[in-house]
């Protein structure tokens, strides 16, 4: 009788474990969906941009079009990079950091949860 139980839970787990279980094109038709957006979006803009332009960071092209239309900057930067390869690395390394601070706080935050659900249920039986 308890295998019983057991498994009827497992179906009711399975049914209810994922909304597109009996329907696999789902998944399939939101991966095409997805290549679709991300296509639009890179021809739509190379339509737009200028050759020169079309790798630009909007910095640089925000800058271009404020210049012509006269609008004076308000500061200067603190630190201007040599070269362009200098200033890839910087905005690298800002990347590589962010994400290294951004893994540990998720990470800091699953171990609590972790470590508050084995509190709250008490030691497991193999302790």
């Amino acid at each position: 009788m308890p295998e019983l139980a057991n498994q009827s839970a497992d179906q009711s787990a399975n049914q209810s474990g994922s909304r597109t279980a009996g329907r696999p094109w789902v998944t399939a038709l939101l991966v095409i969906a997805l290549v679709a957006i991300f296509a639009f979006s890179f021809v739509s803009g190379s339509l737009r941009s200028q050759a020169e332009e079309s790798f630009a960071g909007t910095d640089s092209v925000v800058t271009d079009m404020l210049s012509e239309r006269g609008v004076t900057p308000w500061f200067e930067p603190l630190f201007q990079p040599n070269s362009g390869e200098v200033e890839s690395g910087l905005f690298a390394l800002q990347a590589g950091l962010g994400g290294a601070v951004l893994g540990f706080a998720l990470g800091n935050l699953r171990g609590r949860r972790a470590a508050r659900a084995e509190a709250l249920d008490g030691p497991s039986p193999t302790d």
